[in-house]
């Protein structure tokens, strides 16, 4: 083969090998591959509001375009052995997720059912399952147990992460669930998304944000006007935990935090630049 004939093979050798990198760079998302994995979101709604505001935080992630294609799945009532009422939400969820979600709170069963099914189906192809633990662990141990008991051969410590940004939401985690899931499921303690400038995105102020004006996407506003109608009603009502950036005026949506580490986003620093990022719907 002549020097020429050479030349012209290894540029075409380098164009496939560039294309084939650029389709996998766009099936991964930080740590997320779209094409196998799947993300769970934990929202336990008891008895902080703040979990409607991550639920609109969470749902505007998900809408843009660079996410099309993930495979996703929340459930409501996903608490531990916290003390006070629930924060009923089901219309935020489905304006949210449509249908996929689940309500551990109504019907953990059917819910434990319903998500078990979709990890063991993702599990089985070889893809991971990354969940937001925006709440306690209690319904993850039992989603792993239930996997085990089904296929005692899934490889549960490189398939399933685990994703917690609070010490508080570790705190009320059934003490024992809590153990097992941190033995058995690749845990990662990030820092709280409540503060700023920690590591982890910091997503609470006091201040009141124009959400008309930093959101673009129609669907995506009606969400977040949604998450702040419901929780303004039940924020502090009947012994419920009074959120003072909520009752402020403000948004908080620390739970977030788990989403953006998962997805590589946790660079992020604070609210105004969530919405520089997520405020308008990407093409």
């Amino acid at each position: 083969m002549n020097r020429k004939n050479i030349f012209v093979v290894m540029i075409i050798t380098l164009f496939f090998a560039g294309h084939k990198f650029q389709e996998k760079s766009q099936n991964i998302i930080g740590n997320f591959n779209k094409e196998k994995d799947l993300f769970l979101a934990h929202f336990d709604c008891k008895t902080d509001v703040d979990d409607l505001h991550s639920v609109a935080g969470v749902a505007a992630i998900l809408s843009h375009s660079q996410f099309d294609g993930v495979k996703y799945h929340a459930v409501a009532g996903a608490y531990g052995i916290q003390e006070g009422l629930y924060v009923p939400a089901n219309e935020l969820f489905e304006a949210a997720f449509g249908n996929n979600w689940s309500d551990a709170h109504s019907d953990f069963n059917r819910a434990l059912e319903e998500v078990t099914g979709l990890a063991m189906n993702v599990l089985k192809d070889g893809g991971r399952v990354w969940i937001a633990e925006a709440g306690q662990s209690d319904f993850t141990y039992t989603l792993v147990r239930n996997i085990i008991e089904i296929n005692s051969s899934v490889d549960i410590k490189n398939g399933i992460h685990v994703v917690q940004h609070s010490d508080w939401n570790e705190s009320v985690t059934t003490p024992y669930k809590l153990k097992f899931v941190k033995e058995n499921c690749s845990y990662y303690k990030i820092p709280d998304g409540n503060v700023a400038g920690n590591g982890s995105p910091g997503f609470v102020t006091n201040q009141p944000v124009d959400l008309n004006k930093l959101i673009g996407d129609e669907n995506i506003r009606k969400v977040w006007k949604l998450a702040v109608e419901i929780a303004n009603k039940y924020n502090g009502k009947e012994n419920r935990y009074n959120n003072k950036a909520i009752a402020a005026g403000g948004l908080d949506f620390s739970d977030v935090s788990e989403t953006c580490r998962i997805f590589g986003y946790d660079y992020i620093k604070d609210v105004d630049q969530f919405f520089e990022i997520f405020g308008s719907k990407r093409n």
